[in-house]
Order: C-alpha cells, then structure tokens, then sequence
C-alpha cells in the first residue's frame, strides 16, 4: 500500500466511526458489560476524538515531513487498558508509516481494538496481513509499550534489547491563577471527571494561588456530581473518604470529589491533590524539574515549563501531534527504517 492509500483507508475508518453503526453501537454496548469503566458515554467520547483527527487534511499534514515507505518490519505493541481504545495512535502510527503491527491488547480492552481493526480490515483488506492481535508477543523487530512504572521494568528486561519506546505513569496537572471564569472552571471537570480520571492526560493535581476560592470550582464542577452514581467510582470515593476521616487527615469534600492538600502529583481515584503558589517562575521550575512525570498541564494561563499544555477542558483531545509522554512515535518509527 502506499502512503495515499493507507491515509484513504483511515480516513474510511473515521467516516465509519462518525456513522455509527448497529455493528459499532454494539460493539460499545459490550466493552460496556466486559468492563464497567468503559461506559457507553465514555467510549463514545473516545471514539469520537478518534474519529475527529480521521480526515484526509489532518492525516496529510501530519504525514507531510516523512517519506512513503512500505517496511516489512514488525512493530509489536503492547497496549494499556486504562480508558477506551487509548492506544488506537499506537496503531494509526505504525500502520500510516508502513509497518506491520503486531497487537497484545491489555485484558481490560473489552474487545473495542479488535473491532476497530477488523472495522479497518474490512475497509481496506490490504491491510489484512499488517495487523495482527496476539495473546503473546514473539514475532518482532521493534517494542512500543505502554504500561505502569512497574510494568516498565518488566517490558525493558525483556524487551531492551530491540529498539523501543517503554512508557510509564504518568498525570497531568493544572494550574489556576485565580481569575478563571466559571466556564474555565467547569471545563476543568472534563479534564478530571472524563474516564473517570483513569487516564495520563487526566488532572490528578491542582496549583492554585494562596487566595483561591475553592467554593467557587465545586460550584462550577456541580454538574459533574453523576460520576458519584458510577458504583466503582462511588465505592474509590467512599473507601477514600473513609480512610481521611478515620486518619484525621484534613480535606475538602463536596460529596463526589475529594481535595486534599498533598505535594504528590498522583492521587487516588475520586481524589485531586492541590497545592498552593506565589511565584509563577517559582512553580514553573517545580514543574519543569518533573516533566518526566507529567502528560500535560491544563491551563487558561501561559506556564514555561517544556511541557504540554492544554486549555481548561482540552486534555483529553489531543491532536495528532500530540504524543504520550512527549515521545515522537514517527520519528522514532522512521529512524529505523529499513529503506
């Protein structure tokens, strides 16, 4: 396949996926009953940020600077299960960069990767023999991994000696500087609430200034009080609650998200760790010195760290050119080419 046609195919696919379909719809319904934090709402967010970057201008544009190659080379991935279809870009990246990918999806999938390749095989058979899921991964020449800082340790003993991109946690942050508008605010509780905050790109912290009004963001957050119905959501934020009441631990609650003032950077499910600043250069630093451990920060302020950083509500949208942990996957994939 070439370069124009593997883009047509995927541009095909985010066509499919925007119609929506009895096949898709069910799809969704299932991944919903195999895992009860995929809710439909959840995935079908998901797939429509997928859906959203398949268009030929977007796809052209960002496979504009590397050349048309056909690598008979296979990429294996190993692929996270913490939100719905996370590691479709692991995906698009290989295959639109004409490489064979070989698929270990995490037990968590509820089988949305494989229907989204069989929804691209079935638009384009080409692809048919350049895409294969596995249990096991034994068949390859190059690792894109993605897992926890544990699991990293084990991906690099036995998958170091190829070349590889081993991700590991990560969290995303905000930072507020105090004259935020109460839609700002309530765009924030996408970046929180969306998947549950089970994802890198979710804020697990905030940065506020000394005088914030904390009254004023679980105001605006309000309409986001349905995730307390979700009954595994509901239980991490009983269960948390409880251990802060029993320790005496200080926090804020407003009845479905707990604040606690804390300098770690991942907090527990149904938590938001905060601290507060005074010094923008100040923090700026600080979070410079942890860009290895930061996704992206969200912000309707300009912050110099080097790392990305999104509106108030846009970390869960990110662009094609938006990759995890700062890591050019095409870069990476064509450096090591064959020819």
């Amino acid at each position: 396949m070439t370069k124009k046609q593997r883009i047509e195919a995927f541009v095909a696919l985010g066509q499919y996926l925007r119609a929506n379909d009895e096949q898709l719809a069910a799809a969704i319904a299932y991944a919903a009953v195999k895992n009860r934090w995929f809710t439909e709402a959840n995935t079908r967010k998901q797939i429509e940020a997928i859906a959203t970057n398949l268009t030929l201008p977007k796809l052209e544009s960002w496979l504009a600077p590397y050349p048309d190659i056909d690598d008979e080379q296979i990429v294996g991935l190993i692929l996270a299960g913490n939100i719905p279809l996370v590691g479709f870009h692991d995906i698009l990246s290989v295959l639109l960069a004409g490489y064979r990918a070989t698929i270990k999806v995490s037990s968590d999938d509820a089988g949305l990767t494989k229907f989204v390749v069989d929804a691209l095989v079935a638009l384009a058979p080409a692809f048919a023999d350049r895409v294969t899921i596995v249990d096991r991964l034994t068949n390859y020449d190059m690792i894109i991994a993605t897992g926890s800082d544990n699991s990293s340790r084990y991906f690099e003993h036995y998958f170091g000696q190829k070349p590889h991109i081993i991700r590991k946690n990560r969290n995303s942050v905000a930072v507020l500087h105090g004259g935020e508008s109460a839609e700002e605010l309530h765009a924030l509780g996408y970046d929180i609430f969306d998947y549950f905050g089970l994802g890198c790109r979710s804020v697990s912290k905030l940065y506020i200034p000394e005088d914030f009004e904390i009254a004023r963001f679980f105001e605006a957050i309000e309409p986001f009080q349905v995730v307390r119905d979700h009954f595994k959501y509901g239980n991490n934020y009983d269960y948390n609650k409880s251990i802060y009441l029993i320790n005496g631990e200080k926090h804020l609650d407003n009845g479905f998200l707990l604040l606690k003032e804390d300098d770690r950077l991942a907090s527990p499910l149904a938590v938001v760790f905060y601290e507060t600043y005074t010094d923008k250069k100040a923090l700026a630093s600080e979070l410079a010195a942890q860009a290895e451990k930061i996704q992206c920060i969200v912000s309707s302020d300009t912050i110099a760290t080097g790392i990305p950083t999104f509106p108030l509500g846009g970390s869960q949208c990110p662009a094609l050119s938006d990759y995890a942990d700062g890591v050019n996957v095409l870069d990476f994939l064509f450096s090591q080419s064959a020819g």
